[in-house]
């Protein structure tokens, strides 16, 4: 089977100039991918340790009650602790004796580090393997870095997963693992997709329960869901695996080229693939028409925030009919994202990396329709009269395969038909 989208008349954007930036960033910290880590791994507990500071960012992010109990807390260190006058390591162990005995469901706890922990040096990845010998094999204990001192916000979820690919089981069945956190409802759309597809050995990495079986070996394939995973995707070449580069599902043209490719490797015929695509892909066409009404011949530029930003660019440009100006990412991973800058038309300057006094400047320049930001940023844009969307949203919305390809345009085009709307209430 294959299938091939049309590449650009005037050709794409992989081998376009990189403008290359380093300089002051506007980014969440890693520690906010604990808010859609939690929900996916239903066993799993995500004990930060940090400061106050994280307890009120995750607190606050998560908009969790006082009377709830997620599975993620902040184990913060005092000034004792970042004196040097306490033992941090036997402090940690008490805290983890404590919720462990609380908490007898938690089959996966992951030691979350942050700014504090990392600037005092204290090694979690030692503790972790302290408590995994002392609490194991009940519970499985796991370390990885949310610090947000050179990290942008999805790289929390890019170095969960990484930590687990190390201690997965060795297989040599032949077998797809699909990689990235997807809700639920999304994640079993995908999966109906593959099984009509005649591919049922299919694995996802999270899995919602430690208990569910994944496995790794020289004779697994892996599908990226989500841009931002490059540590994971290193972790599981070392481990044997062998990786499918596709455009991410985004859209119609997206979801199709990501399913395609996989197609391709397990051999499925056309006749499969366009029978069980095409109702699913007419639906995404209509809904995306009708969602991106608005879009049609604006301009947009991105700000690096999210590591999502060129699949999103090629979305936008071939499914919505949109210009993009810049199209700026924290980092750009040929592997990644080669195959959705190959479809990304060629025009807008690409660049890497953020120094954000310059790049606010270019965006001043061009006045785009939209910009595509941070919080941080969205508040003053809008002061000064650009229409804005916040990047983090695209995160925490499903948007994933064709089904949620019309919510995906739509979340794009309200805030131009909001602005739109209040321009004619002025005039008026």
């Amino acid at each position: 089977m294959t299938y091939a989208p049309t590449p650009p008349t005037g050709g794409g954007c992989r081998t376009a100039p990189v403008l290359k930036e380093r300089g002051q960033r506007e980014v969440f910290c890693g520690l906010t991918g604990i808010i859609w880590l939690h929900r996916k791994m239903q066993d799993a507990f995500f004990l930060v340790v940090g400061s106050r500071t994280c307890a009120h960012l995750l607190q606050s992010a998560a908009g969790v009650m006082i009377f709830a109990e997620p599975r993620f807390a902040t184990a913060i260190l005092e000034e004792g602790d970042l004196a040097g006058l306490k033992d941090a390591q036997d402090e940690l162990d008490a805290q983890v004796d404590r919720l462990l005995a609380r908490r007898p469901d938690i089959k996966q706890l992951f030691l979350v580090g942050s700014c504090p922990s990392e600037v005092i040096k204290l090694d979690l990845a030692k503790a972790a393997e302290r408590l995994s010998i002392t609490h194991g094999p009940s519970v499985r204990v796991l370390n990885f870095s949310g610090s947000g001192i050179e990290t942008t916000f999805t790289e929390g979820e890019d170095a969960c997963l990484a930590s687990m690919v190390p201690v997965l089981p060795e297989t040599d069945a032949r077998q797809l693992v699909v990689v990235g956190a997807l809700p639920d409802v999304v994640e079993d759309q995908m999966l109906g997709l593959l099984s009509g597809l005649g591919i049922d050995t299919v694995r996802c990495l999270p899995t919602r329960t430690a208990a569910d079986e994944l496995s790794v070996g020289p004779n697994t394939v892996f599908a990226l869901t989500q841009p931002f995973l490059g540590e994971t995707h290193a972790a599981l070449l070392r481990r044997h695996a062998r990786h499918l580069p596709a455009p991410f599902p985004y859209g119609e043209e997206g979801t199709t080229a990501w399913l395609a490719a996989i197609a391709a490797e397990f051999g499925v015929d056309a006749d499969t693939f366009a029978k069980v695509t095409d109702a699913p892909r007419a639906r995404a066409r209509a809904a995306v028409s009708q969602a991106s009404e608005a879009l049609r011949g604006k301009s947009v530029f991105f700000m690096p925030d999210s590591q999502m930003e060129i699949p999103l660019a090629r979305f936008l440009a071939r499914e919505c009919g949109m210009q993009p100006i810049e199209v700026g990412q924290p980092y750009i991973h040929d592997a990644l994202h080669g195959p959705d800058l190959d479809l990304l038309p060629a025009g807008p300057q690409i660049s890497e990396g953020q120094d954000v006094d310059k790049q606010l400047d270019r965006a001043r320049a061009a006045r785009p329709d939209l910009t595509v930001c941070g919080l941080g940023l969205a508040n003053p844009l809008e002061a000064e009269g650009l229409t804005t969307k916040w990047a983090i949203e695209l995160v925490f919305t499903p948007v994933h395969f064709y089904e949620q390809a019309g919510d995906l345009a739509g979340l794009f085009s309200r805030p131009v038909r909001r602005r739109n709307m209040l321009g004619l209430e002025a005039a008026e």
